[in-house]
């Protein structure tokens, strides 16, 4: 499994920003290039296939214009992974999670069946198409959308009718809400709004632990599910809580009008104690470092806690500078950190690190009320390993993308993703030799990319439309002047942690050395 997501709502962040964000994670043994790229309306497919379920889906009319960043090779499907379309609607998707054997039994995963036999003969059997996946959400969705709510009713319209091969949870945001969405085996969900003076921090779990029944089926003011939810749980026996007093509350098909999903439908497994509770854990102990939840001699929960909540109010707000630190972060100040020297060996490989090795991309989508509207959208993206790497603040507002971040298939220096795998790679060995380099050309990059907004912010009329050309060719030049900054430091980066690791290699040897 893969990913890790943080959300932040706008009351909890520092500038009033709503924040979206995830790790997209190749799967072990697995590195997938990746590309930003700019979706004209022209180029949005209006007929849809999805490679890995073999679905076909006709798709609206009237897509928006939208960015993404998608597999660089194509073989496999687009997966658009997160992008912000003309509306200023931003998606993330997806973060892959779990479920348990009661759910998977009671509403299957729709999986591909290939055909089997020969047509016409006795036996025969076509092939099944499955349901639809991470894959495909981010192109059958959010050119569609005008609002966060509405990516939520869109995304759980197909899960209803097409279904899932796989369990998911999407976030979705505009200015002023986010939604999060999970599956819940074949064709049902929930979904929860984060509370604005609150974060998430959701790795590959199923994280929701609270959902009103009444509100779902109400105003939607928190809440949504899939329309037969309680029935299909009361049919199949899912409800475990255990203080339900039905004389005080008449429920839905007796299923409790408030109760916990993630204990119905998640998993509770050794798996979840070394893959997913520990990131949980560390992203709210940074997050909260007064809170006895946390911390002190005897905290509510630590790293191995199954039950740590959905969302918490931070106990100070929260930037992109945070969120990028803390998707790259290694359990960074503890014993548990790989290139620490808390510890010991063992335990600094307890767990698996939010700043993974196999992170392909990183989007922080950032939507922020006090700019003008045809530039309040922003995604910084970020290629490679997070601790070795940094986010390009880019407005989305445009029709390109530079091509310094439209990935080759071949190994290039002209690209960023490459570049930024290459310092990876070169400079893990001698970690603290190059992290001062490293640190140096994260804050220049990620200073030039808030003075960027900054500078660029003022450039651009309250009045202009999302379709001002004007508008979009100055977007797209202080996207163009930014990358070329963050290029030439990157170069620089490349050619620093590359004579360090020269330095070390195992046929070193100098005439003083004996």
């Amino acid at each position: 499994m893969s990913c890790t997501t943080l959300l932040v709502g706008r009351n909890a962040t520092n500038d009033g920003s709503t924040i979206i964000a995830r790790n997209e994670d190749c799967g072990d043994g697995s590195f997938n290039a990746k590309s930003m790229v700019a979706i004209s309306p022209d180029k949005q497919p209006k007929t849809y296939t999805g490679v890995t379920s073999h679905l076909t889906i006709e798709l609206p009319d009237n897509p928006l214009r939208y960015v993404c960043t998608p597999n660089t090779d194509p073989t496999d499907g687009v997966w658009g992974e997160a992008g912000i379309n003309a509306a200023n609607v931003a998606m993330t998707a997806t973060e892959t999670i779990s479920s348990n054997a009661r759910v998977l039994g009671a509403d299957p995963l729709i999986c591909y069946q290939p055909a089997k036999g020969t047509p016409g003969q006795p036996g025969y059997e076509p092939e099944v198409a499955g349901g639809i996946g991470e894959e495909d959400l981010v192109t059958i969705i959010l050119p569609y959308i005008h609002s966060a709510k509405e990516g939520v009713k869109r995304m759980g319209a197909l899960l209803e009718e097409y279904g899932t091969y796989e369990m998911n949870g999407v976030a979705f945001s505009d200015e002023h809400d986010i939604w999060y969405i999970e599956t819940i085996g074949g064709h049902h969900w929930i979904a929860r709004r984060v509370p604005d003076d609150a974060y998430v921090a959701q790795p590959n779990r199923m994280g929701i632990d609270r959902i009103d029944l009444a509100d779902a089926f109400g105003e939607q003011h928190d809440y949504m599910c899939s329309a037969d939810l309680p029935k299909w749980m009361a049919d199949n026996h899912l409800d475990v809580t255990m203080s339900h007093d039905a004389a005080l509350d008449e429920g839905f098909f007796g299923i409790p009008t408030i109760f916990n999903p993630r204990q119905a439908f998640s998993s509770y497994t050794w798996l979840d104690i070394v893959y997913n509770n520990p990131r949980a854990w560390y992203m709210c102990s940074v997050l909260n470092q007064s809170s006895p939840l946390f911390h002190g001699d005897n905290p509510a929960y630590n790293v191995h806690s199954m039950d740590i909540p959905w969302c918490m109010t931070p106990d100070v707000k929260i930037s992109v500078m945070d969120v990028k630190n803390i998707l790259s972060s290694t359990y960074d100040g503890t014993p548990y950190d790989c290139y620490g020297n808390l510890g010991d060996h063992e335990s600094r490989h307890l767990y698996r690190d939010i700043g993974i090795n196999r992170t392909c991309e990183t989007s922080i989508l950032q939507i922020r009320p006090y700019a003008p509207r045809a530039a309040q959208a922003v995604q910084w993206v970020a290629f490679g390993s997070g601790p070795f790497n940094t986010a390009i603040a880019m407005y989305t507002n445009v029709r390109e993308i530079p091509a310094y971040l439209d990935t080759p298939l071949k190994v290039s220096t002209e690209s960023f993703y490459w570049t930024d795998r290459l310092v990876a790679a070169l400079a893990d060995p001698e970690y603290f030799d190059n992290m001062e380099a490293i640190s140096s050309y994260q804050q220049e990059t990620l200073a030039a990319g808030y003075a960027s907004l900054s500078t660029t912010d003022k450039l651009i009329s309250t009045e202009a439309d999302m379709d001002d050309e004007g508008t979009i060719k100055t977007l797209e030049g202080a996207n163009a002047k930014l990358v070329e900054l963050v290029k030439a430091a990157n170069d620089q980066l490349l050619g620093s942690v590359l004579f360090e690791r020269s330095l070390k290699m195992q046929n070193a040897f100098g005439a003083s050395d004996h």
